[in-house]
């Protein structure tokens, strides 16, 4: 993705089943349970780069010994600086005992972070608010070992005030700014109940029945609880991704199937996937329930998790995305009229090479197809030079953008600012003939545009080319994001602006106060939730005609050379993603009230001048 999003935090959860006597015999450490956890983090490092944490629960301790810890860190290498503290504190711990690893129960006793039940957290954060104090996983400490509380998860919530609420909390400045916090407090609320009915046995299934249907959003959450019970939660409508994995030495759960398969090297049907409203829970003797914590709603798993978010190895992923590729060749093949000698095709680093290999795909299969008939043509009227040069034919590929190490100024003026952006990517010199060759360029999304049109196609239009074609894997962005992406504001995404743009141009922008008027109509009746206003103003005109605005949005003012966008349909995007069809950003169909709450108050804060979060 050339526009740089916050998105998209990862969860890690891992279940020890068996003493630590036994993980030093088989696999020859006390470590390996924390030797995985660090595995499954830095296989989803992808996933957050603001921060990331750690908790740990001992069981079995005797009474007045900490049984939970929690690292966290900010640190440039959150994951990296982590578990360079707990090897610094086995360090310190071997210079005056030099075989302690050989002693394990020793050893938990010892180090602090080595426990039966871990969760681990990488962040992203979605309100700019990188400080160590937002980082999960949030701890809540009680003297009654079945109270306290870790909790970490990849989400966002949309109400958070009548949360806080419903538990009779005022909450702090801290706490009002945090999803997490309100969802900690509602948990722990009924995990109070639960153990006050059976005391330091709760009924934790129970208590996540009474919680979970509570939160409007996306989620997946794992948890640990003092007593040496566990649990993982997914959302209703599945938004957010979790996958486990059980054998006879632990339970593992994460947000990617991958990161489990290559931190375990186990196959594909060994991985589950956690499904919408489900809970796992793993109590203090290792038992497992898979339960229903709330009913399951109409699966909306997020699209983008597949065409951006994800690692790409996995494999049902890679398929998806090669596939969002192919599916792009004929728009492209009538845009380029079908002259494939005269065009070049790259890609825009690194996530969307995938698709980029899918559309190559496609374009050779239509280059067959065109020999296929060229030589049936002939008859046996052609030459052996002939059927070489047809033969040899092949799309042409080459590699044009490269993306160079993130850059950072400390110039602050605009226009010095603005000149430094578009080195952000440099290109392949000498590849294009000047005047003749088209670029097909594909990015997996296009959110602002703004790289696009600083950057790329400043860079590009050096080569000189007859025309750049932006060609993007993903549909037009034209709605906020509110279950765990940082895309809150509407005034940002590119195809929103050339909405606006095109109504000014063909004389409606009273419709926008028409919508205005409708919102806060639905504001002052606490109604916001029950429609989603600002569909509206894509009503007039068609897909097509947003491209093309589009396309003129992102051309640097003064290039004299024709740009041109192509996305993707959102039939095609079902077609290649057929389980994960929570497409709210493409379309504006949210899966939860709140996101329509979300949506109409981006478009007051819009219409209002007011640069700030919709949620």
């Amino acid at each position: 993705m050339s526009d740089a999003i916050k998105h998209e935090c990862g969860l890690a959860y891992i279940r020890l089943r068996k003493p630590f006597s036994y993980y030093q015999e088989k696999y020859g450490t006390v470590l390996y349970g924390l030797n995985k956890l660090y595995l499954l983090m830095e296989k989803q490092h992808n996933r957050g780069q603001d921060g990331a944490g750690i908790a740990t629960v001992k069981l079995d301790t005797t009474p007045g010994t900490p049984f939970l810890h929690r690292m966290r860190s900010n640190a440039n290498q959150p994951i990296a600086d982590i578990f360079a503290r707990i090897g610094a504190e086995m360090k310190e711990l071997e210079r005056y005992q030099p075989d302690i690893r050989q002693h394990t129960e020793i050893m938990k006793g010892h180090v602090d972070s080595l426990g039966e039940l871990m969760i681990g957290h990488l962040r992203y954060g979605t309100q700019g608010k990188n400080n160590i104090e937002f980082c999960h996983p949030f701890i809540k400490r009680h003297t009654i070992p079945a109270r306290n509380l870790a909790l970490a998860g990849n989400f966002n919530l949309v109400n958070t005030e009548e949360l806080f609420s419903l538990v009779n909390i005022d909450p702090g400045e801290f706490q009002r700014q945090s999803d997490l916090a309100a969802m900690m407090e509602v948990i722990h609320h009924f995990l109070e109940q639960a153990d006050e009915q059976s005391p330091n046995a709760p009924d934790v299934i129970g208590a996540l029945k009474k919680a979970v249907p509570l939160f409007d959003g996306g989620f997946t959450v794992g948890g640990l609880i003092g007593n040496g019970e566990s649990f993982v939660f997914r959302d209703a409508n599945g938004i957010r991704p979790a996958y486990y994995y059980i054998s006879e030495d632990l339970v593992v759960a994460a947000s990617e199937r991958a990161a489990i398969r290559t931190a375990f090297n186990v196959g594909e049907n060994e991985v589950q996937e956690l499904m919408p409203g489900q809970a796992l829970h793993v109590n203090n003797k290792g038992d497992i329930v898979i339960d229903q914590v709330v009913a399951p709603k109409e699966r909306k798993a997020c699209s983008f998790e597949r065409i951006y978010f994800s690692r790409g190895n996995d494999e049902k992923i890679y398929k998806e995305r090669s596939t969002l590729g192919y599916n792009l060749r004929k728009p492209i093949l009538e845009l380029i009229q079908y002259d494939l000698k005269n065009t070049i095709f790259s890609f825009i680093p690194n996530t969307a090479e995938v698709a980029f290999y899918g559309l190559l795909k496609g374009m050779e299969d239509y280059l067959n197809e065109i020999k296929i008939q060229r030589i049936l043509a002939w008859g046996k009227d052609f030459t052996e030079e002939q059927l070489a040069e047809m033969v040899n034919r092949r799309v042409r590929i080459e590699k044009l953008a490269i993306k160079d190490v993130k850059m950072r100024t400390f110039i602050t003026e605009d226009s010095s600012r603005n000149e430094m952006v578009q080195h952000v990517y440099d290109i392949t010199y000498g590849t294009v003939r000047k005047g003749v060759d088209t670029l097909v360029v594909i990015d997996d999304s296009i959110v602002r545009g703004t790289t696009l049109k600083e950057s790329i196609i400043r860079m590009l239009s050096r080569l000189e080319p007859k025309k750049i074609i932006v060609v993007s894997s993903a549909p037009q962005i034209r709605y906020p994001d509110c279950y765990g992406i940082d895309m809150s504001k509407l005034g940002d995404f590119v195809a929103f602006q050339a909405a606006i743009q095109l109504l000014r141009e063909t004389g409606q922008e009273e419709l926008l106060q028409d919508i205005y008027k409708r919102c806060k109509e639905l504001q002052r009746n606490n109604q916001l939730h029950l429609e989603n206003v600002v569909q509206q103003v894509y009503k007039p005109f068609t897909p097509e005609q947003v491209s093309k605005k589009v396309a003129q949005l992102i051309t640097p003012q003064g290039l004299n050379l024709p740009v041109e966008v192509v996305f993707q349909t959102i039939e095609s995007l079902h077609e290649a993603c057929p389980t994960n069809t929570g497409d709210w950003y493409f379309t504006g169909n949210y899966p939860t009230e709140g996101g329509n709450r979300v949506v109409n108050k981006a478009f007051l804060n819009y219409m209002e001048g007011r640069n700030v979060r919709g949620y």
